[in-house]
């Protein structure tokens, strides 16, 4: 995500290293590192991040969800088996957790309010 795809606002939107990747066991996976130790460590330091970020986030939602988790685990320990929509009523409950702003890789670029496109069947561009 960070080195393939630039999804870093440390480190921008540029791909790095260059993939040498087979699809076959025991042959060599990965990237060759076309970049200084100073950059390798700043990926490194972005993923952490990403991994952290992310662990301390489903960690807070479990936790102000843990009552209806608990719900759940009783009638699963006193029944074994749920229907969606028992499970469904048991979730009704859930706090919906706040969405994320999103990503533009800027600190100044705002995302855009036009929708995506729409293409109805017979509005597909032809082939040719």
């Amino acid at each position: 995500m960070v080195m393939e795809y630039g999804l870093s606002e440390r480190i921008g939107a540029i791909k790095l290293g260059s993939a040498t990747g087979e699809p076959f066991v025991g042959m060599s996976y990965g990237h060759q590192r076309d970049y200084s130790e100073e950059i390798a460590g700043i990926v490194d330091e972005e993923v952490r991040n990403l991994i952290d970020n992310a662990h301390q986030e489903a960690y807070e939602i479990l936790e102000v969800n843990r009552e209806t988790l608990d719900k759940l685990v009783l009638e699963l320990m006193e029944r074994e088996t749920l229907e969606k929509e028992e499970v469904a009523e048991i979730f009704a409950d859930v706090k919906e957790w706040p969405a994320r702003k999103p990503w533009t890789g800027s600190k100044d670029r705002k995302p855009s309010k036009q929708p995506p496109v729409v293409f109805e069947k017979s509005e597909k561009p032809q082939n040719g």
